[in-house]
């Protein structure tokens, strides 16, 4: 079993537009909604490739519910802990020959009441979890210390941890030393505390923070590719050609890949060249985190990959 751990899941709406005017009634062509928040896609993908999956977090309100139920008729066993308040939704609005726009709403205030239901869930749950996967923001009333804390617990049962945040929680989590985490290219910067441009730039920075102790450090560098730095060397993938639709989980797409690629126990080369065709893949398509697998089989083999030392 594979554990995900979405915090402050959302409510995804994916609307597309001609153009966005600020201060004007805008009409939108089109609207999807469907489940959404970086835990969730990664149990949406894993769930795809027929790897069993448990997805866990906080759901509240009418959105709380139909997250529930749809995630469950994909598949997915769904242990959430129900608050009161509305679970958050999301805005993707794309447009023609712009970048995607997202619109993120904070989410509800979660008890100290619900931080103990929760954290007794989880505790069972780390009972039959081969990795676990935390992923994405913390909502009110969920310390910054928190990945730090579900790292913690789930070491003491020798847990491989796979972590995916920014901000404040991202720093605190990486202190107690995750097996994987995957910053993006701002987070790494963030991280390192100066600007990172160039793939040079990265490269070090990256190492630097796999040398405190975290096994295998990913970063996405959007166009770039992929960056994978492990004990004694670094990894580069990446896949030119592809036209993106829309690139929401793309990096959810990515650490969902390298959960099965543990699983499966495959070599750096084959984890990388399967982590960036699904995450190309899943940039082909409307839907967030589902994945034309005919696509990402033919991906694979036009991924440019290298290695260094």
């Amino acid at each position: 079993m594979i554990t995900t751990v979405t915090l402050n899941p959302a409510v995804d709406k994916t609307y597309t537009a001609k153009t966005i005017l600020p201060g004007q009634v805008n009409r939108t062509t089109s609207m999807m909604m469907m489940p959404g928040g970086k835990g969730i896609n990664v149990a949406r993908v894993l769930n795809q490739y027929g790897f069993q999956v448990r997805a866990m977090g906080f759901l509240g309100g009418y959105a709380g519910y139909f997250i529930r139920d749809s995630v469950q008729k994909q598949g997915v066993q769904c242990e959430f802990t129900m608050i009161q308040g509305e679970t958050r939704s999301n805005m993707n609005i794309m447009m023609e020959d712009h970048p995607v726009t997202e619109i993120l709403e904070p989410g509800p205030t979660v008890t100290p009441d619900n931080m103990e239901c929760f954290l007794s869930q989880y505790q069972t749950a780390l009972q039959d979890s081969s990795l676990v996967v935390l992923s994405g923001s913390i909502p009110a009333g969920v310390p910054s210390d928190i990945y730090a804390t579900l790292i913690r617990l789930a070491k003491k049962q020798n847990i491989r941890l796979l972590l995916d945040t920014s901000g404040e929680s991202l720093l605190y989590g990486l202190q107690e030393k995750p097996f994987l985490c995957k910053p993006n290219q701002n987070e790494m910067a963030y991280i390192a505390g100066k600007e990172l441009s160039a793939i040079e730039d990265i490269v070090p920075e990256a190492r630097k923070l796999q040398q405190t102790g975290i096994p295998l450090v990913l970063v996405s560098m959007g166009e770039k590719g992929l960056l994978a730095v492990e004990e004694d060397r670094y990894h580069i993938a990446k896949v030119e050609g592809i036209h993106a639709v829309n690139t929401v989980a793309c990096g959810d797409s990515v650490i969902a890949s390298f959960a099965m690629s543990l699983e499966l126990s495959e070599n750096m080369e084959q984890a990388m060249r399967r982590a960036v065709a699904i995450s190309a893949a899943n940039a082909t398509t409307m839907e967030s985190g589902q994945i034309p697998k005919e696509v990402a089989k033919d991906l694979m083999t036009r991924v440019e990959y290298e290695c260094g030392i």
